[in-house]
């Protein structure tokens, strides 16, 4: 069927209503317990949150390969300041938006690790709602994508106006050989509208699905902003992402990841797509996310006690 990889966005949530520990991880932990290695026992890829944050350092993406097996293939997001000059403007200490070359090699040496190693599946451009298209940042896209082509890039676009003048945006996508990624998401009038064959087509080696939930109500309005993601996936709603993944498989690779993490949703939703689409699922799974979501009894075996 092609090369389909099925992960979620980020692996470590330790806080908050709704955290992994005590669903997805034990709670208590054994000793020495490693989140990241438990996490690609049972899946082969994973979106890296944290370069959004903070630039990526070598040492750390070393360490990620090192806590993982050879097969097991990282998304890092692209770090704000090349995004988000607004989130990055508002840091401590942070006066001007001075982005430059010294930037694209200050990221690059953070990810070489895993570039060198063949262990980078994609690099991902998450672009907010506000940005529009204009000349002025198709210009940008532009510039970035030309800093960024020695890596398979993804690029997220959320506003309507990318995908009112859609061929423009793919034309411009597909000079760089970017993918333009698919994202599920609550659909409000400025958002971006988009077609499996719109997003999944195109010149890039890569194709990259990220489904947020459709947690239309809490989605702007929200206590915290983890209530956003607090949204789990019918098996009905999963159908047709399955349907696109077989798809699109034979002609390049397939990136999917879930970003619904709000108490692990993300991480029952990506088993049920592996399921679905006959992949492995090689490593038992603890008997309280089975409990909590048992869609997935029948697919995993439960784990014993680690402890």
């Amino acid at each position: 069927m092609g090369d389909i990889r099925v992960g979620t966005s980020g692996w470590n949530y330790p806080s908050g209503e709704g955290t992994w520990n005590g669903v997805f991880y034990p709670a208590p932990r054994p000793r020495g317990f490693d989140e990241l290695a438990y996490y690609a026992e049972r899946f082969d890829t994973v979106e890296v949150n944290s370069s959004f944050y903070r630039m990526p350092e070598a040492a750390m993406t070393s360490a990620w390969a090192r806590r993982t097996p050879e097969p097991f293939v990282f998304a890092i997001k692209l770090f704000q300041k090349f995004t988000h000059p607004d989130m990055y403007l508002a840091r401590d200490g942070v006066r001007d938006w001075d982005l430059s070359r010294a930037d694209f090699d200050q990221f690059r040496a953070g990810i070489e690790p895993l570039a060198s190693a063949g262990r980078l599946a994609a690099v991902l451009a998450q672009f907010p709602p506000s940005f529009h298209a204009s000349p002025d940042t198709r210009a940008y896209l532009d510039w970035l994508l030309g800093g960024l082509a020695a890596y398979p890039v993804a690029v997220e676009l959320r506003h309507r106006s990318w995908s009112d003048e859609a061929k423009e945006t793919s034309a411009a996508l597909d000079a760089h050989r970017a993918a333009w990624v698919l994202i599920d998401e609550p659909k409000f009038a400025s958002s971006i509208r988009q077609s499996a064959d719109t997003a999944l087509a195109g010149d890039a080696p890569i194709a990259y699905l990220r489904l947020h939930g459709r947690n239309a109500a809490q989605w702007w309005d929200h206590a915290k902003a983890e209530d956003r993601y607090n949204y789990l996936y019918s098996a009905d709603e999963l159908r047709p992402f399955a349907d696109m993944v077989r798809h699109a498989a034979p002609h390049k690779r397939v990136l999917v990841y879930f970003n619904n993490h709000f108490s692990a949703k993300a991480v029952a939703n990506a088993t049920v797509l592996k399921h679905d689409l006959g992949q492995i699922l090689p490593a038992d799974y603890p008997a309280e996310m089975v409990e909590r979501y048992p869609e997935l009894r029948g697919m995993v075996r439960e784990e014993r006690n680690l402890l």
